[in-house]
């Protein structure tokens, strides 16, 4: 029988979030259940509960950054067992077939990923992400977290860990190479350890300085405040690869000039607003823009473990269900060190 479970969900955009109960389905043969005792909060939460991206369909519960233990596992499940540690991000499922999916890439499935929250499954009914203190999920789409991460700090990994990741091992981040990384909020603090952990030299571009102290601490060597017109005189063509982790419109002509010969602005916040540039400043340098959507099951596993090998985790404020709602204010007056997570047992 379909289980009732506790959840927490914003009834519409004001996001003043309240307790509720819903029902999650009994596992399929490939399925896990997942008792979730983690919940990251991350920024697409708040702009999906605020209706601030179109297609809001409530009553939400977001979180796409879970950390529990398999409580239960149908019989053909090989990959885990109860009382695995494990984690879910931003999809649950995916067609598994197409040519993204045998790339790895399912997060671009070219039938339908199908996201952890504010989405529909393969039965029709909305999905109800981690907010919650259960989840039914496909071992494919389901990952190991390592024994030597502690599941508070593992969970934003499951969004804010693999977001950076991607990019960096993309563009070949490691020794020899000048990375910045713009923001140091939940994405930010995570690239600025992930890139410290590859070898890259790591600056940090933020808005002022205040964050100096913690960024350097991180694992940054350097750390330039954006508010600063001489940053941007002092770094012209300095970087080889910037990280943008901001939510914010972005002057991206000045960051272009920043890039070396052949760099690459990558973006990994979206911002609000439309971005424009002149493409002669891309032309003048060999320079690329582009954008980087989390990652396939295969790099976020390979992320969690090269997390747990480098001793990296999240820097988290635990909170409880009833501090949620003053909680996404916090997290956009950038008041937050640096991600917060839910204690779901508060529920």
């Amino acid at each position: 029988m379909p289980t009732q479970v506790k959840a927490l969900a914003a009834p519409d955009s004001t996001a003043q979030f309240s307790r509720t109960v819903i029902t999650r389905r009994d596992p399929g043969p490939d399925e896990v259940v997942i008792a979730i005792k983690y919940a990251g909060i991350c920024h697409s939460d708040i702009h999906t509960a605020r209706g601030e991206w179109a297609g809001t369909e409530y009553p939400l519960v977001p979180g796409h950054e879970i950390a529990g233990i398999v409580t239960e596992a149908g019989p053909e499940v090989t990959k885990y067992r109860v009382g695995d540690r494990v984690g879910v991000g931003c999809f649950v499922d995916a067609c598994g077939r197409c040519a993204h999916c045998l790339a790895g890439e399912e997060n671009s499935c070219l039938d339908k990923t199908i996201w952890t929250y504010n989405d529909r499954g393969r039965d029709g009914q909305p999905t109800y992400g981690g907010y919650s203190e259960q989840i039914v999920v496909r071992q494919d789409y389901v990952l190991r977290i390592p024994d030597s991460i502690p599941l508070d700090r593992a969970a934003p990994l499951l969004c804010a860990g693999i977001t950076p990741y991607s990019p960096l091992v993309r563009h070949g981040a490691g020794p020899g190479k000048r990375v910045a990384i713009v923001g140091l909020g939940g994405l930010g603090h995570m690239g600025v350890q992930l890139a410290h952990a590859m070898g890259a030299d790591v600056s940090v571009l933020s808005r002022t300085l205040a964050k100096r102290d913690e960024g350097l601490a991180l694992g940054a060597d350097h750390y330039h405040a954006t508010s600063d017109p001489a940053t941007f005189k002092d770094l012209n063509w300095a970087f080889d690869l910037i990280v943008s982790t901001v939510s914010d419109d972005l002057d991206v002509d000045a960051y272009v000039r920043l890039l070396k010969l052949g760099g690459a602005l990558v973006f990994v916040g979206l911002p609000p607003d439309k971005q424009s540039f002149r493409i002669g400043e891309l032309c003048g340098g060999h320079k690329t823009i582009s954008g980087s959507n989390i990652g396939g099951i295969g790099a976020t596993q390979e992320m969690l473990d090269f997390c747990a090998a480098h001793g990296i985790a999240a820097q988290i404020e635990l909170i409880t269900a009833d501090q949620v709602t003053a909680t996404y204010d916090r997290v956009v007056a950038g008041d937050v060190r640096f991600r917060a997570v839910i204690d779901i047992a508060t529920l």
